[in-house]
């Protein structure tokens, strides 16, 4: 799931360190006590960076980053890592793709040499190429197999189309069982640069001492005759409808999305305060207590949101009986109604803030999360938070500025609905 790249913070007080590198790689590490150091490098490189032609291909890139490097096979890069105790992973979304490891403090050199070997120097050999198209078409085949998943990635299709937001990051089986070594080292050698990526670290290693490790790196890549920026359409697709998939699932999934803020827009906070009430984590939320506790007609439902750097998008899913449907989308649109029409009053804007103030503060524990979100912040926005900024956010905002936000992404005019059933 992709995570909030505005829900970053850090413990009141805390201070980053950061750096740019003399190859442009820019540097953020959050010192902690703690001795087991979340490291890894960020990469500007996502689903909507691929050319017509490329869909599935970062994400195929991620893969392949480990099957082999100038200095070291793919054996050898797994148990680099591995055979000190820790944990090599990385991911991709649509924006980026992150390398990532989890390792005691004493090894962070070893860590930040097999990251940047991996990021910066794999060769993408033809045979592993082969071996691992299966991999990732199972993965696909998976996915598909998973209505519950698969709708989240449809909807923004369907929301986006014909702009790079607007295809899945897997791709398809017979575009994977496509691609080459070639395709592989001509998508990295544009966006696998280190100016176009972050190295970051939580955890009790010595800044100077990780920027030295960094310097001596294989961090450098080979030059590239093309830029990095990819460009895209001035406007984004919006198409309000409902549409219907006959996939024999035995529950009915259902999800409505609509169009939102971008990551950077000042109006985010306003819709992620209200989507908390309407469908957050809390077993209080709006329509947890409508569709669940009252009527008995869905397991789970939630409200969710997503920015990216030019837009974003907000969604309700529900999975509920095929008769239910029509009812359970008649209780959800009267909750949407309700916060469009009936301000907040002082108390329940007071509640509101008290909640999702405390579900960050527990938030924090989750350290690997933390990091991954510091980091992805830092890449996209340039700028670190800290809890006092996004408390500051919440506080500051009003009845007025929540019922502005429901009115706008709420609007029924706005919103796609699609059915698996």
């Amino acid at each position: 799931m992709n995570y909030e790249l505005f829900c970053t913070f850090a413990p009141q007080m805390t201070k980053y360190n950061t750096l740019t590198l003399d190859n442009g790689m820019r540097v953020i590490h959050l010192p902690s006590e703690a001795q087991v150091v979340y490291c890894g490098i960020a990469v500007k490189a996502g689903s909507r960076h691929e050319q017509p032609g490329e869909e599935g291909l970062a994400h195929f890139c991620e893969h392949l980053a480990f099957k082999g490097t100038e200095r070291r096979s793919a054996v050898q890069v797994i148990n680099a890592i591995e055979g000190l105790g820790g944990e090599l992973n990385a991911f991709t979304n649509k924006e980026d793709t992150v390398f990532y490891c989890a390792i005691q403090a004493q090894h962070v050199r070893k860590a930040i040499d097999v990251l940047c070997d991996i990021v910066f120097h794999s060769n993408y050999p033809q045979h592993e190429v082969e071996k691992e198209r299966e991999v990732v078409c199972d993965e696909i085949e998976s996915y598909e197999d998973s209505p519950a998943e698969l709708i989240f990635d449809e909807i923004e299709n369907i929301l986006f189309e014909g702009h790079p937001l607007g295809h899945n990051i897997l791709g398809t089986s017979e575009q994977v069982r496509q691609y080459t070594s070639d395709d592989a080292r001509r998508f990295t050698a544009r966006y696998y640069r280190p100016e176009n990526s972050v190295f970051f670290a939580s955890g009790n290693v010595d800044f100077k001492r990780l920027v030295a490790a960094l310097r001596s790196s294989p961090c450098e890549a080979p030059l590239r005759s093309s830029s990095c920026e990819a460009v895209f359409p001035p406007r984004l697709p919006s198409r309000p409808a409902e549409i219907i998939r006959h996939r024999g699932t035995h529950q009915a999934h259902v999800i409505m999305g609509a169009p939102a803020y971008a990551a950077d827009d000042p109006r985010r906070w306003a819709l992620y305060l209200i989507n908390n009430i309407l469908g957050g984590p809390g077993l209080n939320s709006r329509l947890n207590l409508s569709l669940r506790e009252r009527n008995g007609l869905v397991y789970s439902v939630e409200s969710s949101m997503v920015g990216y750097g030019d837009t974003g998008c907000w969604c309700i899913y529900f999975g509920c009986d095929p008769h239910d449907v029509k009812h359970c989308q008649r209780l959800v649109l009267r909750e949407l109604n309700r916060l469009m029409r009936q301000p907040l009053t002082p108390m329940q804007l007071r509640k509101a803030k008290q909640q999702i103030q405390g579900q960050l503060a527990i938030a924090s524990d989750s350290r690997e999360h933390f990091a991954l979100d510091f980091a992805k912040n830092f890449l996209h926005l340039g700028k670190e938070r800290d809890l006092s900024d996004i408390m500051r956010h919440i506080d500051c905002l009003t009845s007025d500025d929540l019922q502005q936000a429901a009115c706008y992404v709420f609007d029924e005019r706005r919103i796609t609905t699609l059915i698996y059933e």
